[in-house]
């Protein structure tokens, strides 16, 4: 009711406003006029009222004209573009603002639409990743909580042989570094997307490095008798983060044994190339197939379900967000059977031979 007034009271004091306004024109005119010819005050007097008359009218065909204006040219906008704001409170972000018919370009508010219409997209994209991840955050942990859960009942046995028990404190064993595992990557990789993690460049021996995060990894390979290659140049130097670049060395060893089968072979190389430096780490496993590459730093991307045990889908995620805020590239070339190779391409390479 309130509003309904106050609007009531601000039409009438435009309406007031546009009237001031032409009886102050007319009367100034008048007023020259007068002065330049004479004419009779009774006439003068008759034409007064017809004058005012002449202002009322004219002073309402404005204040109509200027309200059909503003309905058409503002407030019609302003409200569709107030709806489309509730709808997105309402989290339809699928739901954009339709912008007006304008053959000129010069509507702004088209402008404002776009924009919005641009955030809710962002919104969305947002929204669905939140989902996904809470989903497939959930499903990643189940998986190892049953396998802890159901072989730690088993282990109450009073009856178990010793070679099941050593079997199920294996498995459980497994789960749990799986769990820690999943745990570790969400959170480094929820601190590298909130920069919450801030790369500290330092200059350090890429080669050796490399060498020595591959050889973390001799137990693995031995067990499965992989045959590893290696064809690194000496004395590479970087200047990076060597810590978060541990990580990237890590996962992508990680990756290329696991998904080896044995007997097979993994192959690793560090080239200088001018002032930058790539690493290729190449398998003979099961190798991706194209759909699979277009979305495989995606997070909890699994193109392969087979293999879905063997992973959570979150270390090449965390890899390529290490790779971009270390402005460096990562690429992968695959074919399915014969297996993958996975390079990376640092910028600020030097010879610490020279």
């Amino acid at each position: 009711m309130k509003s309904s007034w106050r609007t009531r009271l601000l039409s009438l004091l435009e309406y007031l406003g546009i009237l001031f306004f032409i009886s102050f024109v007319l009367t100034a005119s008048f007023i020259l006029f007068f002065q330049w010819v004479e004419i009779p005050e009774d006439t003068i007097r008759k034409s007064a009222v017809l004058t005012f008359g002449n202002a009322l009218f004219i002073a309402f065909i404005v204040w109509l004209v200027d309200k059909l204006r503003k309905r058409i040219t503002v407030e019609r906008p302003i409200k569709r573009i107030s709806d489309g704001l509730e709808r997105l409170t309402k989290g339809e972000f699928d739901a954009g603002i339709e912008p007006f018919a304008d053959p000129l370009g010069s509507n702004q508010y088209n402008l404002i639409i776009q924009r919005i219409n641009k955030m809710a997209d962002e919104l969305s994209g947002v929204e669905t990743l939140r989902t996904d991840f809470v989903s497939n955050v959930s499903h990643e942990m189940k998986t190892p909580l049953a396998v802890i859960q159901n072989y730690a009942a088993l282990l109450g046995s009073p009856d178990l042989p010793e070679t099941d028990r050593l079997e199920y404190a294996a498995a459980i064993s497994d789960a749990t570094k799986r769990l820690a595992a999943l745990i570790t990557n969400i959170l480094k990789l929820n601190k590298l997307e909130n920069q919450q993690i801030f790369p500290v460049a330092e200059p350090f021996d890429l080669s050796e490095q490399i060498c020595e995060c591959l050889l973390g990894f001799e137990n693995e390979w031995e067990k499965k008798q992989i045959d590893i290659e290696t064809d690194i140049d000496d004395g590479i130097v970087i200047n990076a983060d060597p810590e978060l670049l541990s990580l990237v060395w890590n996962n992508l060893f990680s990756n290329a044994i696991k998904f080896t089968d044995e007997g097979g072979a993994v192959s690793v190389s560090v080239k200088r190339l001018g002032d930058s430096a790539a690493v290729s780490v190449s398998d003979t496993g099961c190798g991706i197939d194209s759909e699979t590459g277009r979305h495989i730093f995606d997070k909890f991307y699994q193109g392969d379900t087979s293999h879905a045990s063997r992973g959570n889908g979150l270390g090449l995620a965390l890899v390529k967000r290490i790779i971009d805020i270390t402005d460096g590239e990562i690429s992968v070339s695959s074919q399915v059977g014969k297996g993958s190779t996975f390079t990376v391409t640092l910028r600020g390479a030097q010879d610490n031979n020279q």
